[in-house]
């Protein structure tokens, strides 16, 4: 129960004197004392009643609360029977410790509030631990192995009125269950996703409570047991945040007891179990992935790249024939400072992201073959042969539709000292082409790593473009070419409002067409025309010089 609970209850008599901002605090039981020293009898979560008796003068009382704060007190009640009222040096010790502070009225038995909040918690704790016995024997019975997550999700649901989900990394609902809604909507589970990895990047204990859309939930890790012995020993949490699911649960769970949150520690744990069953499922196609990738970086024969893809294909896209159409995606992971390996992450992450635009056909997952090496991750993305209206296999993959549902998510898990680049290639229709669609995804994602933000991506139609350059122009060089041509003009804006730049820009968007310029800026032809030769003037240049034209066009992009 909580404190503002008990606040409430006028038989109580309680009158708050300190610690309004912590009334949602916890109360797992209750001790009456007057020992100066009570630790050795608490256990932390305890209302603690005093009669004040153990106070001789006003330098006792610092002491005594800040005993009770570091036993994990969750409140203090002192009566007023013995001294009147409650002295100002207790009520400043502990505003001092954030302790709350309740003044008890004389009339009001200490006996009274201690039958109260027994009865309180001793029936809370009832229900929770019958359900936790009988909740263990069937979730052991009937875990992941026996019908993956939705099934210990169904039994939340059904037994303890719970409303819960598995979710990725990425905010991708993985399970749910709802016992008294709808699925989560994708942007609800992104916003929750995004609210956990930032929780655990500064490293806030879990369970995380979050409200969205006026409901409440918690949020409980759930880390992979393989990768968590794989990883025993590490203390860098940038290693797991980008891979490991969670569990929200449509609750509040700063008022449960012990025994409520030592269940749900206990699902998180069966579901990783499914978890890891999920990554061994896919150590088939990560070796296919890493073959196929060691041939074509090999510089090996085409003839024996594509027996190796006759191989993968009925694995990666059964049903669809053996000589797909094929793309690559590359994918970086790079943190500053430490030694982590981004491979595995980046691994992890594109098997994360390619799930939902892949989302033609059965079971899109299975399909995934990504292989990494260094701090690289390359993923094989199979296409169908004889593209369809219904599964989009004519453009094959969009580098900016990767990112559109999972960039915030990503971008708090990556915080202010990670960044994620990724790099797609054109689709390729044999196996002469993937050494080339390799190449061509590695140059995109460079172009997505000179741009700004924690979460880029870039494809093949970007490089058959000046986009491909700039980004490698030097800062300096970037800066000296655009203040030559562009500085005059803006200068004389701002000294006479005149709008040069964007009458510059307007005119080289309509191609230099007068009619069609002066229309867009709903100006006359002779106004363009002056403005135009305003522009020439004061950077003597000729706007009618295709060299010209092209010298703004690209200091406006570099700007």
């Amino acid at each position: 129960m909580r404190l503002r609970a008990l606040l409430d209850t006028d038989a109580l008599g309680l009158r708050l004197l300190g610690g309004e901002e912590e009334l949602d605090r916890t109360v797992r039981g209750v001790m009456t004392t007057d020992l100066r020293d009570p630790s050795r009898y608490l256990s932390g979560g305890e209302l603690v009643l005093t009669g004040l008796a153990w106070r001789r003068d006003a330098a006792d009382s610092e002491p005594f609360v800040r005993i009770l704060n570091a036993a994990g007190v969750t409140a203090l009640a002192a009566g007023e029977a013995e001294l009147g009222a409650v002295p100002d040096d207790l009520v400043q010790a502990c505003a001092k410790h954030r302790l709350p502070l309740f003044a008890v009225n004389e009339s009001v038995a200490f006996a009274t509030i201690t039958e109260h909040v027994v009865r309180q918690v001793s029936g809370e704790r009832a229900g929770d631990l019958a359900a936790v016995v009988d909740r263990h024997r069937r979730l052991m019975t009937s875990g992941p192995t026996g019908g993956g997550p939705d099934v210990v999700l169904d039994l939340l649901g059904s037994d303890l009125d719970l409303s819960a989900w598995v979710l990725s990394p990425a905010g991708r609902a993985i399970a749910g269950s709802g016992a008294s809604g709808p699925e989560l909507p994708p942007e609800v589970c992104a916003r929750l996703a995004a609210e956990h990895l930032s929780a655990t990047r500064t490293g806030r204990r879990a369970p995380h409570r979050v409200t969205v859309d006026g409901s409440t939930y918690s949020l409980f890790p759930i880390r992979s047991g393989a990768r968590g012995a794989a990883l025993a020993g590490s203390r860098d949490v940038r290693e797991t945040v980008l891979s490991d699911w969670l569990l929200a649960v449509e609750a509040d769970a700063g008022d449960w007891p012990e025994e409520r949150l030592d269940l749900l520690q206990g699902v998180t744990q069966l579901i990783s179990v499914e978890r890891d069953r999920r990554d061994a499922a896919r150590t088939v196609r990560r070796r296919l992935a890493q073959e196929v990738l060691e041939l074509v970086q090999s510089g090996a024969a085409p003839a024996e790249i594509a027996a190796r893809l006759r191989v993968a294909a009925p694995v990666l896209l059964p049903g669809l024939g053996a000589a797909p159409h094929w793309q690559v995606v590359v994918a970086k992971v790079e943190w500053e400072g430490g030694d982590i390996e981004g491979g595995p992450v980046a691994q992890s992450l594109l098997e994360e992201i390619l799930v939902d635009p892949l989302s033609f056909g059965p079971e899109p997952s299975d399909r995934i073959a990504v292989a990494h090496t260094g701090d690289e991750a390359i993923a094989l993305v199979p296409l169908p042969a004889v593209p369809t209206e219904e599964n989009g296999a004519e453009q094959g993959l969009i580098a900016d539709t990767l990112l559109a549902s999972v960039r915030d998510p990503l971008s708090a898990g990556l915080a202010d000292d990670g960044r994620l680049t990724i790099g797609v290639s054109a689709a390729v229709h044999s196996a002469e082409g993937l050494r080339g669609a390799l190449e061509e995804a590695r140059h995109a994602r460079r172009v997505a790593g000179a741009r700004t933000g924690l979460v880029c991506a870039a494809g093949h139609q970007e490089l058959a473009s000046h986009v491909l350059l700039l980004p490698f122009v030097p800062d300096d060089v970037r800066r000296a070419f655009t203040a030559r041509l562009l500085d005059p003009l803006r200068d004389y804006d701002r000294k006479h409002r005149a709008e040069l730049i964007p009458t510059l820009e307007a005119f080289l968007d309509c191609d230099g067409s007068w009619t069609r310029c002066a229309s867009r800026l709903h100006l006359h032809v002779n106004t363009l025309r002056y403005r135009v030769g305003r522009i020439e003037q004061l950077t003597n240049r000729d706007l009618s010089r295709l060299e010209d034209k092209l010298d703004f066009f690209l200091a406006l992009r570099m700007s």
